[in-house]
């Protein structure tokens, strides 16, 4: 929890303080995203007056000593990780304008219960545990692999593509226009297809596939130019 959820003038309790800590890490962690997108909620000016009233008595410029300051009772923390210090070191040195934007931004990223007993009023969904970096790691992580998958489609199909021979091992189909037949030879493809070079042309075109010039296999499929 970023704010303190016991009554305007309390000291939170030792779990309290220990949950802050856990909500500022989460908070640091989406706040430049949510900075750049310049998203604000759908909580109006006067659903914050009651958080502030329920809060801090509405007292904008609240510092009662216990770690939260303003109206909304930031901790300094969280007022630094979604970019308070922009306006001021801590919250309630800032205007109630200034106090708002920082908190609209703590509301799109946790929603209403970042205000557990005073933000029930407010007009947002509730906050789903997901955060921005998590969903943007994702989808960049599926990005990458996608990526690294179509950079190795090329090999994996010249290599996938193979042919039995009589003894039973495998060897390179090829992906040529003439496909062997039983009893052909490099030389009586050549002389028929007139390669010009003769057979030794045609190993030449066909090195990836023959390894010896005098084994070729039925199925293959050669180069002819």
């Amino acid at each position: 929890m970023l704010f303190s959820s016991k009554g305007k003038h309390r000291r939170p309790s030792k779990a309290a303080r220990a949950i802050a800590v856990v909500g500022v890490t989460g908070a640091a962690a989406v706040a430049a995203p949510l900075m750049a997108a310049g998203s604000a909620s759908a909580a109006t000016a006067s659903e914050w007056d009651a958080v502030a009233q329920c809060e801090s008595g509405g007292n904008w410029s609240i510092n009662t000593g216990n770690g939260y300051y303003g109206g909304l009772q930031f901790s300094a923390s969280t007022w630094a990780a979604y970019g308070g210090t922009a306006y001021a070191s801590t919250a309630d040195q800032a205007s109630k304008a200034q106090q708002i934007e920082i908190a609209e931004k703590v509301l799109a990223s946790q929603g209403k219960g970042a205000w557990p007993n005073c933000g029930t009023g407010l007009s947002s969904a509730a906050y789903s545990g997901s955060s921005s970096q998590s969903t943007e790691s994702t989808t960049r992580s599926s990005e990458q692999q996608s990526a690294s998958r179509s950079a190795d489609r090329p090999a994996a199909k010249k290599s996938a593509k193979t042919v039995t021979t009589p003894t039973g091992k495998k060897v390179k189909k090829g992906d040529g226009e003439y496909k062997v037949a039983k009893g052909d030879t490099l030389s009586s493809i050549a002389e028929e297809k007139n390669v010009k070079g003769g057979w030794e042309k045609l190993f030449q075109l066909n090195k990836d596939i023959v390894e010896d010039a005098n084994l070729i296999y039925p199925g293959q499929q050669l180069h002819l130019k």
